[in-house]
């Protein structure tokens, strides 16, 4: 039987990209393909503690905080889905990756599919999901955050905010050292500062549209089936305009990577062995 929880506290890092510090994580094995990992909104690194033992053997882990993410410092100038991804080939020289599996849930999903589009070579495949891919088919929370202005947060305390919705919609136990590092990654503005890369979908979700059949790149969608935020429609609609597109819904809500995190390891060791290839 799988074991995907991990039972000590990782080693976390920081390296300075283009002027920017970046908080990180590396682990897994030296042979193989990287995996590039990049944290959830409003989460951090720590997201991938559950699924981090199984995705090890897959070849070299590194897990990072975007900017303006988790622990990372904020860049105002790259709030956006499509200037996130023009800055994605920057991070991965600055990590020495040439080539990765980019595992790139939420927010992650929408700037790595930009920089697919336009630096097909840095992608061996992509792992997404549970990010907002066309405005119709938004939940009603996220639209509500697309259409908010930074003026309308202002004052509240995001971390308190960002823990509390966990409690109550995660499935599984959260320990409360991650559930720290989720608070101080969003603590005072900090989640409105970063909601500005949501804010951004009205503009940049009909740009990532009209590219997605130019995107070659073989990509793997995982979808949570309740998911009030990112509705399963979204990953239905990326398998439909991707050429090499396969869409799984799984039994969870928003955050699939803790609330099933055996199965959502299971779909990306499979497809990261095989799978990916035939898409």
């Amino acid at each position: 039987m799988m074991t995907t929880t991990n039972t000590t506290t990782p080693t976390l890092e920081t390296i300075t990209v283009d002027g920017i510090r970046i908080r990180l994580r590396r682990g897994g094995g030296t042979e193989g393909t990287p995996l590039f990992l990049t944290a959830p909104y409003p989460q951090s690194v720590r997201a991938f503690d559950r699924a981090w033992a199984a995705l090890a053997p897959l070849g070299p882990i590194v897990a990072v905080d975007l900017p303006g993410f988790g622990l990372s410092d904020q860049s105002e100038a790259l709030m956006s889905p499509q200037a996130m991804g023009d800055f994605l080939p920057l991070l991965l020289d600055g990590l020495g990756l040439e080539r990765v599996h980019a595992i790139v849930p939420d927010v992650g999903t929408l700037a790595a599919l930009f920089a697919a589009a336009r630096h097909p070579d840095r992608f061996e495949s992509i792992v997404g999901g549970s990010g907002g891919v066309a405005l119709p088919l938004l939940g009603e929370p996220l639209r509500q955050i697309v259409e908010s202005s930074h003026a309308d947060f202002a004052g509240v305390d995001g971390g308190e905010q960002v823990v509390g919705l966990i409690r109550l919609t995660a499935r599984v136990p959260i320990e409360e050292e991650v559930l720290e590092d989720y608070r101080q990654s969003s603590a005072g503005s900090r989640w409105n500062d970063a909601a500005a890369f949501v804010r951004a979908y009205a503009r940049d979700l009909p740009r990532l549209g009209k590219i997605l059949g130019g995107i070659e790149t073989p990509v793997l969608v995982i979808s949570g089936k309740d998911d009030p935020f990112v509705p399963t429609s979204n990953g239905d609609f990326l398998a439909e305009r991707l050429p090499h597109c396969v869409h799984e819904v799984v039994d969870s809500g928003h955050f699939v990577w803790e609330d099933a995190a055996p199965r959502y390891a299971d779909l990306i060791v499979n497809w990261v062995h095989s799978v990916y290839r035939q898409a």
